[in-house]
């Protein structure tokens, strides 16, 4: 990878006027390595029938929650996700930009008119949780849009290459060759500073309205999509590209043809709370409807306005009406699965963490893997934390999200930061109430009756093997 340097026109702004894409780095790794040792957990086939771990019993998950067995058969996609594709163009700057909107439009526009190198561009979005799942094996579609220049075919070029299948939302027959703004694939700018701090910068970020907001009804095709699917993945950038009507329609339908619904809110999460009318009825509609629901602490604190993670998990579950696990990322700390009745808890992993995008998504990925396998939940828990960790390990997202040997070499050697203390005070209150499964590194003595301590090795019994001998087939059979 050659340096590169990028001019742009002076601003009156205390951003620097020149950037530097990354240093060269072996197999598409897009920042300067600066490694600390860390512990790392998220920021975000047919139903296996063979695993027989024995661990505590947990309540029967269906895939679809239609108990309809003409939608079931049609399910011969496991993941579709909505919405929220573009692409991401990393650079390093000295300094990343000031937080004024019109300072960082000013920005935008500048990188906007002088694009780097294609060796700096990758996937982005729900690409991350695209490729992360089709690495494990999972046959995976998009549902969205991008444009007909070189950035959207760049995309089509990397979905193709990962063996994910594009579903257009085209509604218009002239869109494509539409030089407006408003069909253009969008661009996100992901700007790194010498400590590995992230900006972000797009264009969507300054439009008055969604940047697709051209759409109003969904396709046949993209009907055909979800209703092969098994899971509709959602996250809530959908809704700087797609109405909430469109989005809600989007739901409803998988709902009607027996698609499971998974969300994750995102930092935008708090933004839909006190936004339009309609953006805050969808975000209800998604808390109410979805059958699961993944945010981290702070962002279930946000929409349940309640601090402790397994109480705002607990009122999820309360409140919803489809919801059946409740996945809380607690940093790194670990994760939290919450139903209603079980608390199932994993420390996260200690390791070097080179770079954090990407990692929520392919912890996704994992916990998508889990719910369709019909795999205990310590176990999908454990297994999302190492898919996500695996991910920290390298630099980027995109095609640089963890691959399957990855995350076998990880759950092979495990070193779980565990942190007593913390868990305890956790789930102090809640030990006599509710079944609290946690994985652990070894079985302590002197362990609450309703406390089942789960080593990792436990955990992962059958489920590891199963992943080595994927590496061998290319597939992931269970």
């Amino acid at each position: 990878m050659h340096h590169q340097s990028i001019a742009f026109k002076p601003l009156q702004s205390p951003f620097p006027p020149r950037l530097h894409p990354p240093n060269a780095i072996p197999s598409r790794r897009l920042f300067p390595l600066h490694l600390n040792t860390t512990a790392y957990s998220p920021c975000s086939a047919s139903s296996c029938r063979s695993f027989h771990i024995p661990l505590p019993t947990h309540p029967p998950r269906s895939l679809p929650s239609s108990n309809s067995t003409k939608n079931a058969a049609l399910k011969t996609v496991d993941v579709a996700t909505l919405g929220n594709l573009c692409v991401d163009i990393v650079l390093n700057v000295p300094k990343l930009p000031p937080s004024s909107k019109g300072a960082r439009k000013a920005i935008m526009e500048q990188l906007s008119s002088s694009p780097p190198d294609k060796q700096y561009w990758e996937a982005g979005g729900n690409c991350n949780v695209a490729i992360a799942a089709a690495r494990l094996g999972l046959n995976c579609i998009t549902i969205g849009y991008v444009g007909n220049e070189i950035y959207g075919k760049f995309l089509l070029d990397v979905l193709r290459d990962e063996g994910i299948r594009m579903v257009g939302m085209n509604e218009e027959a002239d869109v494509v060759n539409s030089p407006s703004a408003s069909h253009q694939t969008l661009l996100c700018w992901v700007l790194v500073d010498p400590l590995q701090k992230h900006g972000f910068c797009s264009p969507a970020d300054f439009f008055e309205e969604p940047a697709f907001s051209w759409m109003s009804t969904l396709s046949e095709e993209v009907k055909r999509g979800i209703k092969r699917s098994r899971i509709l993945f959602c996250n809530g950038y959908d809704f700087d590209e797609l109405c909430p009507g469109l989005i809600m329609s989007a739901v409803d339908y998988a709902i009607e043809a027996g698609t499971s619904v998974f969300f994750d809110p995102g930092p935008r999460g708090k933004s839909l709370l006190r936004g339009t009318v309609e953006e805050q009825k969808a975000l209800r509609h998604f808390l109410r409807m979805s059958d699961v629901l993944l945010l981290t602490s702070d962002e279930a604190e946000s929409v349940t306005g309640i601090a402790n993670p397994i109480l705002a998990g607990q009122e999820l579950l309360r409140t919803g009406v489809r919801t059946k696990w409740v996945v809380v990322k607690m940093g790194p700390r670990g994760s939290i699965l919450i139903t209603t009745s079980n608390i199932t808890c994993a420390s996260a992993f200690k390791v070097k963490v080179m770079d954090t995008v990407g990692c929520g998504d392919s912890f996704v990925a994992a916990i998508a893997f889990g719910f369709i396998h019909n795999i205990p939940l310590v176990t999908t828990l454990a297994f999302a934390n190492a898919v996500g960790a695996a991910t920290a390990m390298g630099c980027g997202a995109g095609r640089n999200v963890a691959a399957l040997k990855q995350v076998v070499e990880l759950m092979e050697a495990p070193n779980l930061n565990e942190d007593d203390g913390f868990w305890n005070e956790l789930l102090g209150e809640h030990l006599d109430s509710q079944e609290v499964t946690f994985l652990s590194k070894m079985i302590l003595n002197g362990s609450n009756g309703r406390m089942n301590r789960v080593t990792f090795q436990k955990a992962v019994s059958e489920l590891l093997p199963k992943l080595k001998s994927s590496q061998l087939e290319g597939t992931l059979s269970c």
